[in-house]
């Protein structure tokens, strides 16, 4: 059974830093796709990142800080977007997606041993950061947009190209992380582990 470890300053730290990245990987800006009501972003990316180095709990706290910054108005999301109002429109359920997404994407990576391994990082970061994003983030675009939820589910498949290709880009980067910086995970070595309480993070 997946336990949680205790939380100390270290984790509050990578926890703000996290929120920082997706933040950043807003940056670039936004890709609109055939006219479409929710755009390309990196900002997935992120939210995969915060999963697979973070773990559950840790990789949730990291999206509800990003997003809760951008509830109070700060233009965080790609575009410069921010505010009450991206929580009703098209991108909402993604948005939910985001915080259930990326809590089945630190469960599934922190599965197991402490060591990542690719197959088991690559299947959280689609499962997660794609799969359980699309079930929020469909069928809520296709109640705000007033579509069908056949067609808004067929013309939201131009992102998954994107999306598998961000699943393979977090994998690589966790992994090289991993090998070059194994502190930066969040007690990954101790979770499964319990019988060992001494072992630093």
């Amino acid at each position: 059974m997946f336990k949680q470890s205790a939380w100390d300053v270290r984790d509050t730290t990578r926890v703000a830093a996290f929120a920082a990245l997706i933040a950043v990987l807003g940056l670039p800006g936004a890709l609109p796709v055939f006219g479409g009501a929710v755009p390309i972003t990196l900002q997935t990316l992120g939210v995969m990142l915060a999963g697979t180095i973070l773990g559950p709990w840790r990789g949730a706290a990291a999206v509800l800080t990003f997003e809760a910054l951008v509830l109070v108005g700060l233009p965080l999301l790609s575009g410069g977007r921010g505010g009450a109002g991206v929580f009703v429109g098209p991108s909402a359920g993604y948005l939910i997606g985001w915080i259930f997404g990326v809590f089945v994407i630190g469960i599934i990576a922190f599965a197991g041993s402490g060591r990542p391994h690719w197959w088991r990082t690559a299947a959280a970061c689609i499962t997660g950061g794609i799969l359980v994003v699309y079930a929020f983030g469909i069928p809520l675009q296709a109640l705000v947009t007033r579509l069908p939820l056949a067609e808004t589910a067929l013309t939201s498949t131009v992102f998954l190209p994107g999306d598998v290709v961000k699943a393979v880009l977090a994998t690589a980067i966790t992994l090289t992380l991993w090998r070059a910086y194994p502190r930066a995970f969040s007690r990954r070595l101790t979770q499964r582990q319990p019988v060992r309480t001494d072992v630093a993070a």
